[in-house]
């Protein structure tokens, strides 16, 4: 089948899943391996209410643990996910650089130290302006970031705006969108189709359709794939549309991270 690479677990704020019943319910979805992803969300301080810390030594005590116990029987890769900010630009490399992580999810969780997953993010707001300035928010964490792998859910923002997708295209915003994308193909960087997108009822994966077969188009290569689950039940959401997707995009192959390696696998 295909691997989930975007999964998190109890070590994640936002989730209470435990890392056992990730496993199991990855091995049950018939996929043939998985990235657990935990969120590491800081602000400068560190200890906000909204920051979502990472305790990392119980947590590649914990996944390595479950690696040795699966060992030959269920490939288990340990990622990160990190939100980029800007004035993080020092802190988050020098975390990464001491864990040997498989895979590293660069995301956009805040905009201008505000986070759009709550409605007072739109307030004032015209909505294509506000994911227009995601948009280049993204282009900002591009200029001083390049200890990631790949960009998460490129549209993240679009699963929380007023109307959510319904005025929202590709077109609207494809200058910003594609000097996102030539940004990353330029640092060798990748993207993910995350069909987070199809589970919060958008009708299409995160990023858009249009906008893989734009990154295809424009010379990008590697892409990763997973559900965002944050309960076992959500594990490869919608899994069996991503082939289709991926190859009407234009692409033959998908890609797993390995020690911050791609490998690429036949679709």
């Amino acid at each position: 089948m295909l691997w989930d690479t975007h999964m998190h677990t109890h070590f994640s704020v936002d989730s209470e899943a435990g890392t056992l019943e990730m496993i199991h319910s990855s091995m049950n979805a018939g996929v043939d391996g998985i990235c657990f992803t935990d969120h590491l969300d800081l602000e400068e301080t560190q200890t906000t209410p909204d920051s979502f810390p990472l305790d990392l030594p119980a947590y590649f005590k914990e996944m390595q643990s479950f690696q040795t116990q699966f060992d030959g029987r269920f490939p288990i890769h340990i990622g990160v996910e990190i939100g980029l900010q800007t004035y993080l630009k020092e802190l988050l490399p020098n975390i990464i650089q001491q864990y040997p992580f498989d895979f590293v999810i660069g995301s956009s969780h805040w905009v201008n130290g505000e986070d759009p997953y709550y409605p007072e993010y739109f307030v004032g707001k015209i909505e294509d302006e506000a994911y227009r300035e995601y948009f280049e928010s993204i282009l900002e964490n591009l200029s001083v970031f390049d200890c990631f792998d790949v960009y998460g859910h490129l549209d993240y923002i679009v699963r929380y705006g007023p109307n959510t997708n319904q005025y929202y295209t590709y077109e609207k915003f494809a200058d910003v969108i594609d000097e996102i994308l030539r940004t990353l193909i330029g640092k060798g960087k990748g993207i993910e189709i995350n069909t987070g997108g199809f589970k919060y009822g958008l009708g299409h994966p995160n990023p858009t359709e249009a906008i893989l077969r734009r990154y295809h188009e424009l010379g990008g290569e590697i892409i990763t794939i997973g559900a965002d689950a944050h309960k076992p039940e959500h594990v490869a959401y919608d899994f069996h549309k991503v082939t289709g997707i991926l190859k009407e995009a234009g692409f033959s192959y998908y890609t797993v991270f390995s020690k911050r390696k791609p490998q690429f696998f036949s679709l």
